[in-house]
């Protein structure tokens, strides 16, 4: 019972038995019981974070791993219970879900059975929310859980809660953000002298490329993370496969030196916006000025700019991979949740990838030089009304393998590839011209 303080008026004295009975309520509530599936790299370190930080209203009580033996560890409390039993764990009395496995399947079928049990779900997996992040939302609603993802996307830097929280009053109009810390370690790198193949070796052997680098180095990585921006700050719902990447594996150190002549670097860099009712995005190596910040960004570093309507560009940057910092965001949300916070709706509407930026364009070509390559080039780009903007020959080059670069005013995509492929006596080109936009 609480003590009346006789000086109070009834009002006060309500709010004040309000108040201690909530305290009381929270002093008796046991904590949300967490079951980790997954105890790779970011699991190991979420469970970490719980057992020696030991956040209020939190308690880890299920660890499910393929072949579990072989990930056991001593400095998890023996009150946790390890398994290989998916269906078990799911049946258990836990309250939140940390599905840290990755993929679509059987991922997906994991956290659907959890939301429709009416347990939350917290998640890192971009590819599941790329692709079903709307239906798994609905789930949620339908089920009385809480479905929580804000490390699918720059891992340790609080973009997504950023964006429902921070900048949901804004209108955003535009994306621009380095999404994929593999390839930001591989372009820097790069820019200080280095060729692709030696610095993916290194990223391999340092753990931030995989095996087969694919998903990084082609763009799939980065454009799952770009469609979950579109849904939450352009507010629209794209299928990822509708925004088609370009991969990093043609750039060379030839590209940084002329991008250095141009005042520009390279970076793998995420683009949408929203303008006249369409839609644009695009994920690609990207020429972008040496005083931009995406320019600043180094290794693994993630960034994101988003301009708003009203609050104009909002910079996000930080270490985006790595188990440490994406934990950091898994735990946050496990937080969140522990104290009742829900996510921020952000409704959108069902969209086509169907518009082009018109950006200028840098275009390396590899030639066995003659006479006759620059009228060729020139006239193709003329009969699609294209203007050149610089023509760029570094010497010391030999002739049979000639790189020179020409820079073009803003212009669609495709109709630069039509101009190109319209090229003729195309046997002097050693190999097919590459098309880089440049960010301005």
């Amino acid at each position: 019972m609480f003590e009346v303080n006789e000086s109070l008026s009834p009002s006060q004295i309500s709010a004040q038995a309000a108040q201690e009975s909530r305290a009381e309520a929270r002093r008796l509530r046991r904590p949300l019981r967490v079951a980790l599936f997954g105890f790779g790299t970011v699991g190991s370190s979420v469970a970490r974070i719980l057992v020696e930080s030991r956040p209020a209203g939190l308690e880890l009580t299920h660890i499910f791993n393929r072949n579990v033996a072989r990930k056991r560890v001593d400095w998890v409390p023996a009150s946790v219970t390890w398994s290989e039993d998916a269906d078990a764990v799911l049946a258990a009395d836990v309250d939140i879900v940390v599905e840290l496995a990755g993929g679509l399947d059987p991922a997906g079928g994991w956290v659907r059975r959890a939301l429709g049990a009416g347990k939350s779900v917290v998640t890192a997996n971009k590819k599941l929310i790329a692709f079903q992040g709307v239906e798994l939302e609905r789930l949620a609603a339908s089920g009385g859980g809480h479905l929580k993802y804000g490390a699918a996307v720059a891992g340790g830097i609080p973009v997504i809660p950023g964006l429902e929280q921070g900048l949901a009053g804004d209108r955003i109009e535009r994306i621009e953000g380095i999404l994929n810390g593999t390839c930001n370690f591989i372009l820097s790198k790069m820019e200080e002298g280095s060729e692709y193949a030696p610095v993916l070796a290194e990223a391999q052997a340092k753990g931030f490329a995989e095996a087969d680098p694919t998903e990084d180095v082609g763009g799939f990585d980065a454009r799952a993370k770009l469609a979950i921006l579109m849904r939450l700050a352009l507010r629209v719902s794209v299928n990822p496969e509708e925004i088609v990447p370009q991969p990093i594996t043609a750039i060379t150190a030839v590209d940084f030196s002329y991008a250095r002549d141009l005042g520009c670097t390279i970076r793998q860099v995420a683009r949408a916006e929203r303008a006249g009712g369409k839609v644009a995005a695009t994920v690609g190596p990207t020429l972008v000025a040496l005083r931009s910040p995406l320019a600043w960004s180094r290794g693994t570093e993630n960034m994101v700019i988003f301009t708003g309507h009203y609050g104009g560009d909002v910079v996000f940057s930080g270490h985006g991979a790595g188990g440490h910092p994406t934990a950091v965001a898994v735990v946050s949300d496990l937080l969140a949740l522990a104290h009742g916070s829900r996510r921020v709706e952000l409704p959108s509407t069902p969209a086509e990838v169907g518009a082009e930026f018109e950006v200028p364009h840098y275009i390396r070509f590899l030639v066995k030089d003659r006479p006759g390559i620059v009228a060729d080039i020139t006239g193709a780009l003329a009969r699609e009304h294209i203007n050149i903007r610089a023509i760029v020959q570094t010497p010391g080059y030999p002739e049979h393998a000639l790189p020179f670069v020409v820079t073009v005013e803003p212009c669609k995509s495709s109709v630069l590839k039509r101009a190109l492929k319209s090229i003729p006596g195309k046997d002097y080109l050693l190999e097919e011209p590459l098309d880089l936009q440049i960010l301005e």
